[in-house]
């Protein structure tokens, strides 16, 4: 049963406030999106705090370059160390400005020291010398890194967007420069305290509380040579068109609308379990999130009608409580938003299975909410769900699936659900997409390339891929 956390009470005071005018002033504030009450407020970086910190990472990315490999991948043992010490922490302050729920957040925690441990295994062999047969009489590839990376990371998943940029830059030699969502400014900062804490030098991770008016000006300084961002599509063009400006390599991971295919011949029980969780993970804030389940026919009903009963179980409610599935979105203006698509999609003709509304009292909870009969023309049928609500599509056959789940802007991921794994590998090369999952739900591993197509961005990001965005392929010759 889904039950609202908090009886009605008056509109939120904080609600009716302007969230850009807030997001870009020299204050930034944690607010606890439970309760909708600000639980810290931390100024903004002043114009000579931020040139001391980018001079501070100028110097250390020397450094940094001449450092042996094995010395930079001991440094990132020791960062997974400190995570795993500070575990709890850091999870609380994760749940406190975004909402996450605690064991999710403790996962994500987990996953963080999972990167670090990876590339300090990985990276002396990504690393190497590749040693080519030419006239010369040696000639090679050697890998070395580009300087100062700044990364432009979002709020729905605090630490582990931070880490999967952050470790392969650092294993590679360079250094990375953090502007992170204002509203998780906390989280910023206590990141920057584990690597601190572990003793890493000052200035190979540097964080930047400054307001979003300033990244053009940081990437066009000559002492940053790459940049990195997770976010929405147009923060990707904003920041695509400025390093673009200052001719500075870019890798962009953006939105994503990712189709959950459900063939004939699929294990509904699994599917059903596995659509669940992909869709309310985070609250339904994740990129990689099943935002589409396009169901054929012939088990359409049957899928609907379990997907409805899982759905309907689920408990909204405080982030810190075990018995919670759902907390809240992580901001008053993203409900809007999120509501706003629903609105347009039921003004249109589609069809509410289950909630389509807020939920009562304080907090910025979303019912969990499926839509149906979503068609074009609604923005529910192009855009980016960033929240607890999924669409359900249904079509005759599995040429009919495909087409729909490549007809979208977006291309970051897609799954298919099939007893007969070649027919789903066959379905799953496809797909208009950067990830394609068959019988499970999307999800980022270091040890796989991560990233999309289309609107949803270039570049990699983890495996060896992710490790070689940010270095110099430097060709040597010696004859």
């Amino acid at each position: 049963m889904i039950t609202s956390p908090h009886p009605r009470t008056a509109t939120l005071a904080w609600a009716s406030r302007n969230m850009e005018t807030r997001m870009n002033s020299h204050l930034f504030e944690s607010i606890d999106p439970t309760s909708g009450a600000t639980v810290a407020t931390h100024a903004a970086l002043p114009a000579e705090g931020l040139e001391q910190r980018l001079e501070q990472a100028h110097v250390q990315a020397r450094r940094s370059a001449e450092m042996p490999v094995e010395t930079r991948c001991e440094l990132l043992r020791r960062v997974a160390d400190q995570l795993e010490a500070e575990r709890e922490s850091l999870a609380a302050e994760m749940t406190r400005e975004m909402g996450k729920l605690t064991r999710e957040a403790l996962a994500e925690v987990d996953k963080c020291a999972w990167v670090c441990r990876y590339y300090a295994d990985q990276a002396p062999d990504m690393l190497a010398d590749q040693l080519i047969a030419t006239d010369a009489r040696r000639s090679l590839v050697a890998r070395q890194p580009l300087g100062v990376i700044l990364a432009v990371m979002p709020w729905n998943f605090p630490l582990w967007q931070v880490f999967r940029a952050a470790a392969p830059a650092i294993a590679a030699g360079n250094v990375l420069l953090l502007k992170h969502a204002s509203n998780v400014t906390a989280c910023g900062k206590a990141i920057a305290a584990i690597f601190e804490h572990a003793g890493l030098p000052p200035g190979i991770f540097t964080h930047l509380p400054v307001p979003s008016s300033r990244i053009a000006g940081i990437i066009a300084d000559r002492r940053v040579q790459a940049v990195t961002l997770t976010g929405s599509d147009a923060a990707g063009r904003a920041v695509a068109s400025a390093a673009g400006q200052a001719l500075k390599k870019s890798v962009l991971e953006l939105g994503g609308s990712d189709a959950f295919v459900v063939l004939e011949d699929a294990d509904l029980e699994r599917s059903v379990e596995k659509a669940v969780a992909s869709r309310f993970l985070n609250c339904g804030q994740s990129c990689i999130a099943a935002k589409r389940f396009i169901v054929l026919d012939s088990v359409a009903d049957a899928f609907s009608e379990r997907l409805s009963e899982r759905i309907r179980a689920l408990r909204l409610g405080d982030p810190r409580d075990p018995a919670t599935d759902i907390g809240p979105m992580a901001r008053f203006d993203l409900r809007e938003q999120l509501h706003a698509q629903v609105s347009d999609a039921v003004a249109k003709g589609a069809g509410v299975l289950l909630g389509g509304e807020p939920a009562a009292g304080p907090g910025f909870f979303y019912q969990p909410t499926l839509l149906t009969d979503i068609h074009p023309g609604m923005r529910a049928y192009s855009e980016e769900l960033f929240g607890p609500v999924a669409t359900l599509y249904r079509v005759p056959d599995e040429e009919a699936a495909l087409e729909l789940s490549n007809d979208v802007a977006f291309g970051l991921g897609g799954s298919v659900w099939t007893d007969d794994r070649e027919r789903g590998e066959a379905f799953a090369r496809r797909l208009a997409c950067g990830c394609a999952f068959v019988n499970e739900l999307v999800k980022s591993d270091p040890r796989l390339p991560f990233g999309g197509i289309r609107e949803s961005g270039y570049g990699r990001e983890l495996s060896l891929l992710g490790l070689h965005e940010f270095v110099n392929h430097k060709s040597i010759w010696v004859d």
